[in-house]
């Protein structure tokens, strides 16, 4: 039996990986005509034991900025394909978020990077895709760079 897609979701953070899944995310959306969301997860434990003060506060919104940009671009990138991207901006682990807002969204697909941004933040918290294939129920696809 050939798997039916109805809902992707792809996980993005500006990333070399997170721009070929964005690709491969818009392709099989538009091979299944899927709803298409994107999340960019700001990584709140990256400052967790930093004093809270405005330099954590500035940093929160710098990550927030990127994040909106990311969307953005993921969204003209998929409507220049054809097709409509929702996206959506998540505070906390960001492999827990992917797969929560997988569950919420109904997805019947997450598309990750092979790896994102942070490397010395692989080392210390695992990477953010294995955590997804290792928790996520439904189908994931792993983009390799």
């Amino acid at each position: 039996m050939i798997p039916v897609f109805n809902n992707i979701l792809v996980a993005i953070d500006g990333s070399a990986a997170s721009e070929r899944a964005i690709a491969r995310a818009v392709d099989e959306a538009k091979v299944w005509n899927a709803k298409l969301d994107a999340v960019y997860v700001v990584e709140t434990g990256l400052f967790s034991s930093l004093p809270s003060d405005n330099t954590v506060e500035i940093m929160y919104q710098v990550l927030e900025k990127e994040g909106k940009t990311v969307i953005e671009k993921a969204r003209l990138f998929a409507a220049g394909k054809g097709v409509t991207l929702t996206g959506h901006m998540k505070q906390g682990h960001a492999g827990s978020e992917v797969v929560s807002i997988a569950a919420k969204e109904k997805s019947d697909l997450i598309v990750v990077g092979s790896h994102g941004k942070g490397n010395a933040d692989r080392l210390l918290v695992g990477s953010v895709s294995a955590y997804i294939v290792a928790h996520s129920p439904v189908t994931t696809m792993v983009v390799r760079l």
